[in-house]
């Protein structure tokens, strides 16, 4: 995952943390102090982020030398290590909050995605994302979920059709949305419609939609739906779900439950960065 795009933001983050030194750090220890440490989890956790601390460590000396231990998508229990680190203790110290920033936050979504993905395993339904995610981190945490064993749905307003609530009120009806964007997407594109009552799911089925958005249903009408629809376009269930509620809405004719909590919601999880005591026992 690393690319030009995660080098910009891990040069953003550290110019943020330590633009203006690790003043702590270079006080205590000369250039030429070395130490060894290691980054563990403190829970049960999917791990996401790891080659892109490695990659942190590195930016913000050369000298440091990492070794990846673990792999992203690996799950981790408590005491399990995720990178070894040596080098200048200084510049290891600089590199500690940005390297663990990353992989606790990434690392959150995918133990989320996981959780969410393995309540729905054997239902023939696909868990996705949104685009509810941190402005400029979306490939990253998309990349995330992925490494929960989720799906991704569109990563930018460019990647396909569309259709919600307020396109469909601006342009005077959905069929007149679908009408316009049929006429102006490329032959290939699928053209998805948000629904959010049974008389828009069957306007939608009317209008040629491939894919049908059913926003903020109960599991009930969801299901009313479902048999509206007929088969005749890709099912899509978002809004109000959650986990405890996920397996009301894996009902047979839905093929894809997106979830914007996965990203937006994940809470980062509990990884350590320690160097062992050098204090004479």
């Amino acid at each position: 995952m690393i690319t030009p795009r995660t080098d910009h933001l891990i040069d953003l983050a550290l110019e943020e943390d330590a633009g203006l030194g690790d003043i702590t750090s270079r006080a205590i220890f000369p250039a030429k102090h070395t130490s060894r440490a290691f980054i563990e989890a403190k829970q049960e956790l999917v791990l996401c982020g790891v080659e892109i601390a490695a990659r942190v460590f590195t930016r913000v000396d050369p000298a440091l030398r990492v070794k990846v231990v673990a792999r992203d998508g690996d799950v981790l229990k408590p005491g399990d290590l995720a990178l070894r680190i040596s080098g200048p203790t200084a510049a290891l110290l600089t590199a500690e909050r940005t390297a663990l920033n990353f992989m606790q936050r990434l690392s959150g979504i995918a133990t989320q995605a996981r959780r969410y993905a393995d309540a729905v395993k054997g239902k023939g339904v696909r868990i996705v994302d949104t685009r509810k995610t941190t402005p400029a981190w979306r490939a990253l945490e998309k990349f995330a979920v992925r490494c929960g064993g989720a799906y991704n749905h569109r990563s930018s307003l460019g990647e396909h059709v569309l259709i919600k609530d307020n396109h469909i009120a601006a342009a005077g009806s959905l069929t007149k949305a679908v009408q316009r964007c049929r006429e102006a997407a490329p032959h290939a594109a699928k053209i998805e419609v948000e629904a959010k009552t049974l008389a828009d799911v069957k306007e939608a089925v009317r209008a040629g939609a491939e894919v049908i958005l059913l926003d903020n249903m109960t599991p009930a009408q969801v299901k009313a739906a479902v048999a509206a629809i007929g088969g005749a376009a890709t099912v899509e269930v978002s809004g109000g779900v959650r986990y405890e509620t996920l397996r009301d809405y894996a009902l047979p004719g839905v093929d894809v439950i997106s979830i914007g909590a996965l990203t937006h919601s994940a809470t980062a999880v509990d990884l350590s960065l320690t160097i062992p005591d050098q204090r004479k026992k």
